[in-house]
């Protein structure tokens, strides 16, 4: 009977992990894998095929770390994005300096108001705290540095030195690097976004 209860302890323990925490672990993992990979950053305009295009491997900015992390568990944000942007051209931000009048397949996923939107729309908008606790592995936070530059990063399951932090994969410069900097820059979203 001992036996019996021992088991069930330990299966108790394995069931709380479902697919969908498995596939934001897998992201994680994705994201981390990329700063193994050495890369310069360069926001140029970039004509890549469509669809999964992407800029030179050894490029790249904040949203290439999403990009890449998501491709790696199959999903082609670039597909996804202007899927979407084809239908509700009306819903995404059009800044005056991007003089769109149409989806471009080769930046708009590339640009974190593209995905800020995408992320509402079609994955999941979370509450923006100052508790630490409130980020998740796999979830995403943009950032509003400056009060002009928008960025974006991927929470991992690493901690902060201090253990109080869940660390974040971007690139705001200095390539693709796990930082503890999740209270860096003034968070302006927070979203979770699975296929």
């Amino acid at each position: 009977m001992k036996l019996i209860y021992s088991l069930l302890i330990f299966w108790t323990f394995l069931l709380p992990i479902n697919l969908q925490d498995k596939f934001f672990i897998k992201l994680s993992d994705a994201a981390l894998s990329l700063t193994k990979e050495s890369v310069t950053y360069d926001p140029s305009y970039v004509s890549v095929k469509y669809p999964n295009g992407d800029v030179p491997k050894n490029k790249g900015v904040c949203t290439d770390v999403v990009i890449r992390a998501y491709r790696k568990l199959g999903i082609d944000l670039q597909k996804e994005v202007h899927l979407d942007m084809k239908s509700n051209f009306s819903h995404y931000p059009n800044l005056k300096k991007w003089g769109l009048k149409k989806p471009d397949t080769n930046i708009d996923h590339r640009r974190v108001p593209n995905l800020e939107v995408f992320f509402t729309r079609k994955g999941q908008k979370l509450n923006i705290s100052e508790n630490p606790d409130d980020y998740k592995t796999g979830e995403l936070v943009t950032w509003m540095i400056n009060e002009k530059l928008p960025h974006i990063g991927i929470v991992t399951n690493k901690k902060s030195p201090d253990g109080k932090r869940p660390m974040i994969v971007h690139n705001v410069g200095a390539g693709q690097v796990l930082e503890d900097c999740l209270f860096s820059y003034k968070i302006v979203g927070h979203y979770k976004f699975s296929n």
